[in-house]
């Protein structure tokens, strides 16, 4: 008897425990949950169970799964989404940049000048001066002396005559140097252009001190060899910047546009260590020569608990528009005897798109002007056509920012990822109809919603440190683009608040095969999550920039979490 009680308490006990279902290592409770599942379904509460979700729906049941060790958060209605995804940015520029002289809130050339001034003052004698962020079509005033629209060095040489100084532009496609650096560096006006680079000379041909595109390699070589090319101490430091950078924003995932061996290297070892706290999805920026070599050593998926993943190659097509350099069909209408250029051929892209395709890389190609978009579409279908049994595929064309109508089919026809920023409109929008007119400008430029109902996968990004790594600031572009100067870029290409949201999650997580994994939240799929104080799909637009995110969770893990916790 004694024997048949035990038994009949242990069946009870299990039929008991069965019921209840497993305990929860995390609940969300009382919040407004945006699924974006197949049914985008809205929820109450969220359960967790390691690194992983457990569970999706109504308060009542998730509270089920309380156990005695289970942290409860009670959201008090605040919306939560997938985790963020940041599309394309650069993350040791973006810790460099915060590391760094920062020119992004420059208004003018002497405050660049006065910034400058400020820091050789601190520096000791021959110590490099590195700042980035100034764009000259933002200045509220400009210096009397300008060519080609940017201003000469003499103002920077005075205040910094013993000091190299190397200033990146926003757009990272050009810089302004010193006379210290070009007497360094030995540019003087008998130096020639490099090819698919340019030094802006003055009417006697007098270097000014901007070097665009393939030029500034001229001072980075020179830089990299003096100082040592990012220093492994300086690349942690710039590494564990941008990661405090991403959680207190947001965002759990980023794709890092542009990365060599060495840094990969750095990536893989913060992965194995656990200090790599948002997951990577890592594009190789490394010569076809190298790749070949070493392209195979270097393919992960889901590298330490998937914290990094590499098996994309980045390139480059053109420049920037706001450097003159993106690659037209027609001249810009302020620089009429230019149509920018390209930084490599379309045989050179051709060649590094069949090593992609040979060893099951994706490949993600930089493209700004309407020629530089047509010329990788066609080596897209090119190398497609000669490969196919190849299949999902999801080739990328980064930025896409002019796309000439009869090319925007061919984005959904060939299965290409449009990797758009949709800070990037709000950002140029004042000046880019002084460079392509209203007509290329309207039917060109920013074509997202286009891009959208042709079929198109849009995705998302900053392409941080250009701008600023900020998700609110992006999102409220991407579904007003309203300018700072209270204009709209023709709203008619903008997103609504949903597919917005799409573009910086589930998209994002497909353009790296990781759909099955992210962006959406799912029972199964890691728990990678984002809470805000305010309900950014359906506030108005005014109040999304003032945005705040009051939790990161990544891998079920709470990484951040705002002291003032209110949801407005």
């Amino acid at each position: 008897m004694r024997t048949m009680a035990l038994w009949l308490m242990l069946t009870l006990g299990l039929i008991t425990a069965c019921q209840k279902g497993p305990e929860a290592d995390l609940i969300l409770l009382n919040g407004r949950i945006v699924t974006l599942d197949s049914h985008n379904t809205i929820a109450q509460a969220l359960a967790v169970k390691g690194d992983r979700i457990l569970a999706v729906g109504k308060t009542a049941d998730i509270e089920k799964m309380k156990g005695e060790t289970t942290r409860v958060i009670d959201l008090k209605g605040a919306l939560v989404t997938p985790g963020l995804i940041e599309g394309h940015a650069h993350f040791l520029g973006l810790g460099e940049a915060l590391l760094r002289l920062d020119l992004t809130h420059t208004r003018s050339w002497q405050d660049i000048v006065d910034s400058v001034a400020h820091r050789a003052a601190q520096a000791k004698a021959g110590e490099w001066i590195i700042g980035r962020g100034w764009h000259q079509e933002k200045w509220d005033s400009r210096p009397p002396k300008l060519v080609e629209g940017y201003p000469v060095h003499d103002a920077l040489s005075q205040v910094s005559p013993k000091n190299p100084v190397i200033l990146t532009h926003a757009s990272g496609h050009a810089v302004f140097i010193n006379r210290k650096t070009m007497e360094m560096v030995g540019i003087t006006r008998q130096t020639p252009n490099p090819k698919g680079g340019k030094i802006i000379r003055d009417k006697r041909g007098n270097p000014t001190g901007v070097l665009l595109e393939n030029a500034m390699d001229l001072v980075w070589k020179v830089y990299h060899k003096q100082v040592g090319q990012n220093p492994q101490q300086q690349k942690l430091r710039a590494a564990k910047k941008a990661m405090q950078a991403c959680i207190k924003n947001g965002i759990t995932s980023f794709h890092d546009a542009g990365a060599s061996f060495a840094d990969i290297e750095l990536f893989k070892r913060l992965a194995e260590t656990e200090q790599l706290k948002v997951r990577l999805y890592v594009m190789i920026l490394e010569p076809d020569q190298r790749l070949r070599q070493m392209l195979s050593q270097y393919r992960l998926i889901g590298y330490a608990n998937n914290f990094l993943t590499v098996r994309a190659i980045k390139r480059y097509m053109d420049g920037a528009l706001g450097s003159h350099g993106a690659w037209l069909f027609k001249p810009y209408d302020d620089a009429p005897g230019s149509v920018g250029f390209n930084v490599i051929s379309p045989d050179s892209l051709l060649a590094t798109a069949r090593i992609a395709i040979k060893h099951g890389f994706q490949l993600c190609t930089h493209a700004i002007g309407d020629r530089a978009n047509h010329e990788v579409l066609d080596v897209y279908e090119r190398v497609f056509k000669e490969n196919p049994d190849k299949k999902d595929l999801r080739w990328r064309i980064e930025h896409a920012q002019l796309i000439h109508p009869v090319d925007v089919p061919r984005f959904a026809r060939l299965g290409v990822i449009a990797a758009m920023q949709g800070i990037h409109c709000t950002s140029d929008g004042p000046w880019v109809e002084q460079r392509i007119g209203e007509k290329r400008a309207r039917e060109e430029a920013y074509l997202w919603q286009t891009l959208w109902q042709s079929g198109a996968v849009v995705a998302n990004g900053t392409d941080a440190p250009v701008e600023p790594i900020d998700p609110m600031a992006n999102f409220y572009a991407l579904i007003t683009r309203r300018m700072k100067n209270g204009a709209y870029f023709y709203p008619e290409q903008s997103l609504d608040a949903m597919q917005a949201l799409k573009a910086y999650t589930y998209n994002n997580a497909y353009a790296a095969f990781e759909e099955n994994l992210k962006g959406s939240l799912e029972p199964g799929k890691l728990a990678d999550i984002t809470v805000f104080s305010r309900d950014i799909l359906n506030d108005p637009p005014y109040k999304i920039p003032s945005t705040k995110v009051l939790y990161t969770i990544i891998g079920g893990k709470i990484v951040y979490q705002a002291a003032d916790r209110t949801v407005e």
